[in-house]
């Protein structure tokens, strides 16, 4: 990603925002870490636009709280899968 940090920053800030899109999903996009990604819109994009960082961290926020249903739902469909493979493994 080309340009200043601070663009960037606003940038990262517009796409979650925009997308409602997670620290993860930001960062796979842009091709740069997550650390990075929160760092700019936690940090230095509260300094640079206030109310950009405003529905930014409401993002945030609400995939913080939905976090533990995301990976729950992960999980369950991780056994899901083993075990319909381990079901067809035994039908051959």
């Amino acid at each position: 990603m080309k340009g200043t940090v601070e663009e960037r920053a606003v940038k990262l800030g517009e796409f979650i925002a925009q997308n409602k899109a997670t620290v993860r999903l930001a960062a796979k996009k842009y091709g740069i870490s997550k650390s990075t990604v929160h760092k700019d819109v936690s940090q230095r994009l509260h300094s640079l636009n206030p109310s950009l960082y405003a529905q930014v961290k409401a993002v945030l926020e609400h995939n913080k709280a939905q976090r533990h249903l995301r990976g729950g739902e992960a999980t369950k469909n991780k056994y899901l899968l083993l075990s319909e493979a381990k079901n067809t493994s035994y039908k051959k």
